[in-house]
This record gives structure tokens, sequence and C-alpha cells, in this order.
């Protein structure tokens, strides 16, 4: 976030800010969401519980990063103009996809707090929060969308590894749990 206020600040993000700003907030949206998606494999693997404090933080800096994303969007594309903004995320399908995004982070950031898990009970807040595995599925989609206008799918191959790599070790591991609690014959 420094580094962006500094970039506006000086004026040294480029020929087109709006683009620079709203390209810079996805991406840190996308960094934060591979970030929350770390934390409970490492926590696991090198037997490090108090990782699991951090969840909590990275996971609103994600909404936090998607709401500026969406800011930018909102503002420098399309002038706060709702409905320019509601027949474009009806148009583009990257948008929507990122807007369904958006949605499912800002629900999971306003249940992020004790008061809502004690309202909704432990397993369901659990369950709630396991969307998020669709959300990265849905940045995925819109980042690849996005990319693809300009055949720029390097960046995307690289997120797409690190949340493949981190969503495949959860299933290994749902599956490890799965095969050890299946009654034997």
């Amino acid at each position: 976030m420094a580094w962006l206020l500094r970039g506006i600040w000086l004026e040294e993000l480029g020929a087109n800010p709006a683009e620079f700003l709203i390209r810079a907030t996805g991406d840190w949206t996308l960094r934060a969401l591979c970030l929350v998606l770390t934390v409970t494999p490492l926590r696991v693997t090198l037997g490090l519980p108090e990782l699991a404090r951090l969840r909590r933080m990275a996971g609103l800096f994600t909404g936090f990063y998607a709401c500026l994303h969406l800011i930018c969007y909102a503002w420098f594309d399309m002038g706060w103009d709702l409905s320019d903004i509601t027949s474009d995320i009806v148009k583009r399908p990257f948008i929507l996809v990122g807007f369904m995004g958006w949605l499912l982070l800002s629900l999971l950031s306003a249940t992020s707090f004790n008061a809502a898990i004690r309202a909704l009970g432990s397993k369901r807040w659990q369950a709630l929060h396991r969307v998020v595995y669709g959300v990265a599925a849905l940045a995925m989609v819109h980042f690849f969308w996005m990319r693809a206008g300009k055949q720029n799918f390097a960046e995307v191959a690289v997120y797409a590894g690190i949340l493949g790599g981190l969503l495949g070790w959860r299933l290994r591991r749902a599956w490890r749990v799965w095969l050890s609690a299946k009654p034997q014959r």
C-alpha cells in the first residue's frame, strides 16, 4: 500500500496511472489470496500452530485489496457510473467473474470476526469459509481472461501453479483423512 501511495504522490505510475492502479491492486489481491492459502500447509508441515493466527489477518488483507481493486475499476475506468458498471459486469465475463469473487470475499470478510463465528457456530463458519477455494478459482479465471486479450499467460501460469499446488495439497490431505477414517474390512 505504501508503495502504491508513494507512486501516486510522486506521479511514478506511468503513462496510464488508472490502469496501473487497477492492475497493481488486482495483483496484490491475488498475492494475498496465495498467502492466505499458504498458511495451513505451512502450519501443518512445519508443525507451527501459531501460524493460524496470521490467516485471519491475511484474509482481511485479501478482502481489503479486492475492495481497492474494485474501487479503482469503478472510479478510474467507469467514473462511478453505476449503470455503466452494471452493464460492464453483464457484458464482459472476466469482470462478472471478478465481481462474483469480490462478493464472496466480502462475505468472508464480513464473517471473519469472533461474533460472527459465535453466531454461525464453528462448523457452519468453517463450511462458509471454505468458499475461499471457489474464490481462488474465480480469481484465476478472472486473471486468465483478463490476460487472454493480450496473449500474456506467463504470470497466469505462475499463479495457477501456486494455487493449484496449494489446493492440491489440501485435496491430498483430505483424501488421506478420508482413507484413514474408512472402516477396514
